[in-house]
């Protein structure tokens, strides 16, 4: 079949079988296939960090991990499950416009679930990807434990003159132990969109690509940025939607992830690369008008990714799906000679 004839495939695990069938399991309140999941990717920090934050999805109310929780307490995987679960259930309170009292006792229980995790497993990055993502809610970060306190005096301090003060310290802690963590980096700049601004988002986003290296993801950031930057802008279907995405600005950086990350990466690692971070390089390769759109159409494969489609589909009136489907064909075909 080929590539362009392809359906599409939207499931949460992507690529990964094994996830999926922890998912399967997680739909039927079991939490044995994720067990075994966890202890078999161990210490690989990329692959635990991603499939925990999908697990965390896939759990909805959180039960299955709390039976596991509760069946073996003192496991490093259940209480760093139970951490993810219980940051997430924060979140969201937050998201869906809970009180905020309600919202901060929800991220006090977190964090105290994630200083749990710490304490089982001092070298995991993923709870303090936790305490990252809870540093956006509408609490004082800073009231945590005499541990904490100890080691960062100076909480939000930035680490260099002209960026934004805020929880620099506990991006440190995952740098410490996973240097480049996807997912913290991601955290943090959700915290700049939330508290700061999402024009200094995209100057976030550009200070994290001068200090990547080669073939490192943290090259698509700014993509994200831009996405955000874009629906504060278009989101209402305002005008100026089309050409927002041919500016020189996001013409560089689009061709910086491109060159950066997913040439550096040879064909047959691709296959560990984000399909998030795929989907988001494919769709500003088309629509800033830079090549190399099929390469990246054929590592994601049938595996599309809502975003960035839906919320650029959503601001023109257009189906994400189709507009994913047109994109990826027209591409496909343009590169094999076909009108």
């Amino acid at each position: 079949m080929p590539a362009y004839d392809m359906p599409l495939i939207t499931d949460l695990a992507g690529r990964d079988d094994e996830l999926r069938l922890a998912l399967d399991d997680l739909r039927l309140n079991r939490w044995f296939a994720m067990r075994d999941l966890l202890l078999k990717t161990g210490g690989d920090w990329l692959l635990r960090t991603a499939r925990s934050q999908v697990l965390a999805v896939g759990a909805g109310d959180g039960g299955a991990v709390a039976a596991w929780y509760e069946e073996e307490p003192r496991n490093a995987d259940a209480r760093m499950m139970w951490a993810r679960v219980l940051t997430r259930q924060a979140v969201r309170a937050h998201r869906e416009g809970k009180p905020l009292g309600l919202v901060r006792r929800a991220a006090g229980v977190a964090r105290d679930a994630c200083w749990t995790a710490l304490r089982n497993w001092h070298e995991d990055p993923v709870p303090w990807v936790c305490l990252l993502d809870l540093a956006k809610l509408p609490i004082d970060a800073r009231h945590l434990d005499p541990y904490f306190r100890q080691r960062h005096h100076q909480w939000g301090q930035a680490p260099e003159l002209g960026l934004f003060p805020g929880p620099w310290p506990l991006l440190h802690e995952v740098d410490q132990r996973d240097p480049g963590n996807r997912e913290a980096y991601h955290r943090m700049r959700e915290y700049t969109e939330t508290h700061v601004s999402n024009g200094l988002a995209v100057d976030y986003a550009r200070w994290v690509t001068t200090r990547a290296p080669q073939g490192s993801p943290l090259h698509v950031l700014p993509l994200y940025a831009f996405l955000a930057e874009y629906q504060r802008r278009h989101g209402n279907g305002e005008g100026g939607a089309i050409t927002f995405w041919t500016t020189e600005r996001l013409k560089h950086y689009t061709r910086n992830a491109r060159d950066d990350w997913f040439y550096c990466v040879p064909a047959p690692a691709r296959s560990r690369l984000s399909l998030q971070d795929l989907n988001h390089l494919a769709y500003a390769l088309v629509a800033s008008g830079e090549t190399g759109a099929s390469r990246v159409f054929e590592a994601i494969g049938p595996y599309a990714t809502s975003a960035p489609w839906a919320q650029v589909s959503a601001s023109l009136g257009r189906d994400w799906q189709n507009e994913f489907r047109r994109m990826r064909d027209a591409s496909l075909r343009r590169r094999d000679g076909r009108s």
